[in-house]
C-alpha cells in the first residue's frame, strides 16, 4: 500500500488554513476536471484530488491524517504505525463506507473504518442534543481479565480562528469493566459534545482494543497460548506448569500429543455470564544438537527409532 502525500497533491504546506484548502480544491479541481481539461491523466489526477480534499476539508480526518508525521514520501511503502489512532476522539467525519472503491487502498485504511461516519445525533436546533462523540482505546488484557480503573488521555480536533485545525488534549478515569471484549464499547454519559440551548450533551463512545501481549492472544472471549514442550514431554505425557492471566496451573499433557494439538481449561478465558476458555496449543521444541554429546543423542535416537515422518507423502 502506497503512502498518500495529501497536501502535495494539493499543492499545500502542512499549515495551510481550512479556507486556503477550500481554495485550492476549486483551482485544481477546475484545472483537472476531465470534462474540461487537456492535462495528461487529467481523470486520475482529478481523482486524486477528491480523496486529498475528502481528508484535508475535514478537521477531524485532517487531525486524524497528520498524526501519521510529515516523514512519508508520496509512494513509499506504508503500513500504519501500531495504535496510531489510539486516543483519537471524533464526531464522525462524513465517510459512510458507501463509496468503497472510490478511494485508495491508503484512504479505505485509515477512514474507513465504522468509526469515521456521522453521529445519530446530528439534529442542529435551539434546544438539541449534543453529538455523541468516539474514540479507540487500547488496553492489556489483564484489565479485562479482572476488572480496572485506568486514567486516558484524549485528542479532540478543533478550528481556530483563523482556520488552522489544533488539537485539544483531555484525560479522563475510567472504569475498565471484567470480560469486555475487543470491539465493545464502553459509554460514558454526557462526556460528548455539548448540547445546544438547554440540550443535554452527547455520550463518549470509547471502543475497546487490546495491545498486543506477549504471551496470550485472544478470539471472542477465548485466551490461546503457544505452550513450548520437549519431544519427551509431548510422547511420554507430563504434568507441567502454565502460566494464565490469573496464576499458575497444572497441566496434564497426555502421552503421544503431536504438535498443534489443543488442550482446553474451560471458563478460563474472558470472565462473563458464560466465561471463555483458555486453550493451550503444543509447540514440540527441539534441544539443539550444538555439542558432541548432543549429536550423539540425536544419532541413538536415528538408530534405535523406526521413524519416517514423511511416510504419509509416500516417500
Amino acid at each position: 500500500m502506497q503512502y498518500k502525500d495529501y497536501y502535495k497533491i494539493m499543492e499545500l504546506s502542512r499549515n495551510a488554513t481550512q479556507d486556503e484548502i477550500k481554495r485550492a480544491y476549486r483551482k485544481l479541481a477546475r484545472k483537472y476536471h476531465p470534462d474540461v481539461s487537456k492535462e495528461k491523466e487529467a481523470e486520475a489526477k482529478f481523482k486524486e484530488l477528491g480523496e486529498a480534499y475528502e481528508v484535508l476539508k475535514d478537521p477531524e480526518k485532517r487531525a486524524a491524517y497528520d498524526r501519521l508525521g510529515a516523514n512519508w514520501k508520496a509512494g513509499e511503502d506504508f503500513r500504519p504505525p501500531p495504535n496510531w489512532d489510539e486516543g483519537f476522539e471524533f464526531k464522525g467525519g462524513g465517510f459512510t463506507g458507501g463509496d468503497a472503491g472510490i478511494f485508495s487502498d491508503f484512504f479505505e485504511q485509515l477512514f474507513g473504518r465504522a468509526g469515521f461516519r456521522p453521529s445519530e445525533y446530528g439534529a442542529r436546533g435551539f434546544h438539541a442534543r449534543g453529538q455523541d462523540t468516539h474514540a479507540k482505546i487500547y488496553i492489556d488484557l489483564e484489565d479485562s481479565v479482572h476488572g480496572s480503573t485506568r486514567n486516558i488521555s484524549l485528542s479532540a480536533p478543533a478550528t481556530d480562528a483563523q482556520g488552522h485545525v489544533q488539537v485539544k488534549q483531555r484525560n479522563l478515569n475510567i472504569k475498565i469493566p471484567k470480560g469486555i471484549k475487543p470491539g465493545q464499547h464502553i459509554r460514558l454519559t454526557g462526556q460528548g459534545n455539548p448540547g445546544s440551548g438547554s440540550g443535554k450533551a452527547g455520550d463518549l463512545l470509547l471502543e475497546i482494543a487490546f495491545n498486543p501481549h506477549p504471551l496470550y492472544r485472544v478470539s471472542e472471549s477465548d485466551i490461546y497460548l503457544d505452550l513450548p514442550v520437549t519431544p519427551w514431554e509431548a510422547a511420554l505425557g507430563a504434568k507441567i506448569k502454565v502460566p494464565t492471566p490469573e496464576g499458575n496451573v497444572d497441566l496434564k499433557i497426555p502421552p503421544n500429543s503431536r504438535q498443534g494439538s489443543k488442550l482446553r481449561l474451560k471458563g478460563r478465558g474472558l470472565p462473563a455470564k458464560t466465561p471463555g476458555d483458555f486453550y493451550v496449543a503444543l509447540q514440540i521444541a527441539l534441544p539443539p544438537a550444538n555439542t558432541e554429546r548432543e549429536k550423539a543423542v540425536y544419532q541413538k535416537m536415528q538408530q534405535e527409532l523406526d521413524f519416517n515422518p514423511r511416510l504419509s507423502l509416500g516417500v
